[in-house]
């Protein structure tokens, strides 16, 4: 009988705010070939005499905002979720953050320990993207094909639209829709336009035309803009949320080529100078609270809609230890343990196969 287990692999937080833990995270995250995916010298370059001079402390002020008595929101909050899931399952169930702390090496290293021989890899990225969901995945791969070549992985494909998920999402955003509102606005993770190219296999649809993800198409398996939009339009007909009080945009660019639009901050102003008075703000690439939820949005981008005429922004929680979130996660187990079940021999031929050795 194989022994299993779950690994849950998030993105990762600065060990603290002081600007050398910052500064130690924003290297490992940029110099990251996945995210920031120039050539080696020009990354190199970009990142350490362009981006780290100054950035760190910039965001190290950030940090300070949102840091907590236990740490890093995202890292505790993922933590919380890992001892949660663990009591559900009844399977050794390990934590690792793709940059930093704790590493996808010292989880790979206590699962070889443990004697696990096939482990079911949870990347906590709902959308395919270049620089989350495939970076983990390769990360791992790359550790255990290292430390622990006999453990047999099987990697969750994205969930962005599978209903377990979606309701967890109307579900954690459930009281918040009982509210006075004039409009929800969906703010997705941006990602540059060349990473959906780089990631379309059939190399000629993705943003080849203005509707491109409403076509079918193989492109879609690996789309991160089609997928966002699918989230938004599973969310919307789930709670039923009128499809006009809504919209999509994206927050988080970093330089100067082109990114995923509208994005988010320009939304914002947009919608307050429109009269728009009290938004509502889901961030459904987040499965945690964290830096870009918190203070980009909760902070940031309500500084910026109120000084556009808005009245009030509100910022609804990620799913973080949603107790559907919880059950979509062991859903995903159960069905794996399943599938899994089924492959292996009867106990009687894998006996006999023992003794013949």
């Amino acid at each position: 009988m194989k022994k299993r287990a779950v690994l849950l692999v998030n993105l990762g937080s600065p060990d603290s705010p002081s600007i050398p833990d910052v500064r130690k995270y924003l290297r490992e995250f940029l110099m990251d070939g996945r995210v920031l995916d120039a050539p080696y010298p020009v990354r190199w370059a970009i990142v350490n005499l362009a981006i780290l001079p100054t950035r760190p402390a910039q965001s190290a002020e950030a940090y300070h905002k949102i840091w907590t008595e236990e740490g890093s929101p995202l890292v505790a909050t993922s933590h919380r979720l890992r001892e949660k899931l663990e009591e559900q399952v009844g399977l050794m169930v390990k934590l690792a953050m793709r940059y930093q702390n704790p590493s996808i090496e010292s989880a790979i290293e206590d699962l070889n320990q443990a004697g696990v021989d096939d482990l079911l890899v949870i990347p906590l990225f709902p959308h395919y993207a270049m620089s989350s969901f495939e970076t983990a995945v390769a990360r791992v791969r790359e550790v255990a094909a290292r430390i622990a070549p006999a453990i047999s992985l099987t990697i969750t494909p994205p969930y962005f639209d599978e209903p377990a998920y979606i309701r967890a999402l109307a579900a954690s955003a459930a009281d918040y829709l009982k509210q006075d509102y004039d409009h929800l606005l969906f703010s997705f993770h941006g990602v540059p336009e060349r990473h959906l190219k780089k990631s379309d296999p059939t190399r000629r649809h993705c943003l080849a035309s203005s509707d491109c993800c409403l076509r079918p198409s193989p492109a879609h398996a690996t789309c991160y803009r089609a997928q966002c939009f699918r989230t938004a339009l599973a969310f919307m007909q789930t709670t039923g949320v009128p499809e006009k009080l809504c919209s999509v945009a994206f927050q988080s660019r970093l330089g100067r080529d082109p990114w995923l639009t509208p994005f988010t901050d320009v939304t914002l102003e947009n919608l307050g100078r429109a009269g728009v008075k009290k938004v509502l703000v889901i961030c459904p690439s987040f499965v945690s609270d964290c830096l870009e939820t918190i203070e980009e949005i909760g902070l940031r981008g309500r500084e910026t809609f109120l000084q556009a005429g808005g009245q009030s922004l509100t910022l609804i929680p990620c799913l973080n230890e949603h107790p559907l979130w919880v059950s979509a996660l062991e859903t995903i187990v159960s069905a794996w343990g399943i599938r899994a079940r089924q492959s292996e021999p009867p106990a009687s031929e894998t006996r006999q196969a023992a003794s013949a050795r």
